[in-house]
């Protein structure tokens, strides 16, 4: 019988190890895919991918103990070999190649992408259609990475601020949004939906751990077929208690922009120069009222209002622009949205019950966010329910969590694709979707 103690100590090395010791001049070993060959005759390089990045080796014939026609694009290797230094080499080193094992190969014979070219020069739908190959490009593999730095930030951020993360479901009787575009399914012969939001979910939770948050998938079953709808997407979901109004969730949002911008610094420069992206500035984030910025939008660049209750994209965008020429800034929250257009849980302002504590972020003209103070008042809920002509059914346990009382509270949920989208200057936000659900899009 044999027992485990723990993680298995390597014989392989991973580039950061390569580049931590002093190796050079010294025999190492390494795996990784064949990203590209290229053959110079008597020496060809033999660039491995790696999950930190590109390895370059150098096939030297005479010296390596294998022929080069035994390798090709796509294969899995373990090679062996001198490290030595090289500035032209991705990362600065490269390995004189002295032995191979293939460790797998490819059936085609042929990649369906250029996947080694630096940028990817084919259609979005040919990129979605070959997602698992295109990805495997170091640019659009990057883009993911910096995803990763986005969640990993906000979890580490809130864990920090004291939330507590939790697993709401997904599946459920009623949504937290009401209206139409749901998607509806028969759970064991009992009709159920999609969610559209763990709001009611997080809002319950608040009485229990007064912090909390969730990073997970929602769905709508909105008939969108734009550059920034998803009918399925990835929600950054937090909810906070004991307020004292709709500002302290944007300053804990301020704040989680901070922290992540400062990770992203630190831990992806290497994303970020792969992708040439400047890190935009959010020491201060200005916050202007809905009526106020539309009324602004409308007198400078002369555009007529149609929606008094929503922005428009193009309001979006104008607001963007509005707020880089006059505050210098990338981000802008636009406060007090009406209260015809936010959902029954949203607190009305008292001072004009016309309008909400609630706001969205925009980020270069783009809402990424959506947030703001939540009725906690059992009949206050109530009221505004029945004032919506809404049902109750469905909402029982719900509202019995209000019932035994609640603190004053608010949250926000930002949309992690939209968010990666603007930080690396994509205009589709498929681009930053692993795999994409739209109307046309069920796979892969």
């Amino acid at each position: 019988m044999e027992y485990l103690t723990g993680v298995a100590k390597k014989e392989t090395l991973e580039i950061s190890e390569l580049l931590a010791g002093d190796l050079a001049g010294q025999k190492v070993k390494v795996n990784g895919a064949v990203h590209t060959i290229r053959d110079m005759g008597t020496v060809a390089f033999v660039v491995l991918r790696k999950r930190e990045g590109l390895l370059q080796g150098v096939y030297e014939e005479g010296t390596a103990g294998f022929d080069l026609k035994d390798l090709r694009e796509a294969d899995a290797v373990e090679i062996e070999g001198t490290l030595e230094k090289n500035e032209k080499a991705p990362n600065g080193i490269e390995i004189r190649m002295e032995s191979l094992r293939i460790l797998s190969e490819p059936e085609a014979d042929m990649m369906p992408l250029a996947i080694s070219k630096w940028k990817l020069n084919t259609s979005l739908d040919a990129k979605l259609n070959y997602r698992p190959i295109a990805l495997r490009n170091v640019r659009e593999r990057a883009k993911f990475k910096l995803q990763e730095g986005i969640t990993r930030a906000f979890r580490d951020f809130l864990y920090e601020q004291g939330f507590t993360e939790i697993y709401t479901p997904k599946i459920g009787a009623k949504s937290a949004e009401g209206g139409a575009n749901l998607f509806r399914l028969d759970y064991f012969h009992r009709p159920a939906v999609l969610q559209q939001s763990p709001q009611l979910y997080k809002q319950m939770m608040v009485g229990v751990f007064d912090r909390v948050f969730e990073t997970a998938p929602v769905f709508r079953a909105e008939k969108h077929n734009t550059k920034r709808h998803l009918n399925e997407y990835t929600s950054l979901d937090f909810e906070m208690g004991y307020i004292d109004g709709f500002e302290d969730i944007m300053a804990m949002e301020t704040g989680f922009l901070q922290y992540m911008m400062a990770m992203l610094a630190k831990d992806y420069a290497k994303e970020l120069k792969i992708l040439n992206i400047t890190l935009p500035d959010v020491s201060k984030i200005p916050a202007v009222r809905f009526d106020e910025i539309k009324q602004k939008v409308s007198e400078k660049y002369g555009h007529k209002m149609r929606n008094p209750f929503d922005l428009e994209p193009e309001e979006e965008q104008l607001i963007g622009q509005y707020a880089q020429e006059e505050w210098g800034s990338d981000f802008v929250f636009v406060t007090h949205y009406p209260s015809k257009k936010r959902p029954f849980y949203a607190m009305d302002d008292p001072a004009d019950t016309r309008y909400t504590l609630s706001f969205d972020l925009l980020y270069k003209g783009m809402e990424i966010t959506t947030g703001g103070q939540r009725i906690h008042d059992y009949k206050a809920l109530r009221e505004k329910i029945a004032v919506r002509g809404m049902e109750e059914e469905g909402l029982e346990h719900y509202l019995d969590t209000f019932k035994h009382g609640m603190p004053p509270h608010g949250g926000l949920g930002i949309g992690l694709e939209r968010l990666t989208m603007k930080l690396v200057g994509e205009d589709n936000v498929r681009e930053t979707t692993l795999f994409p659900r739209d109307l046309s899009r069920l796979e892969p």
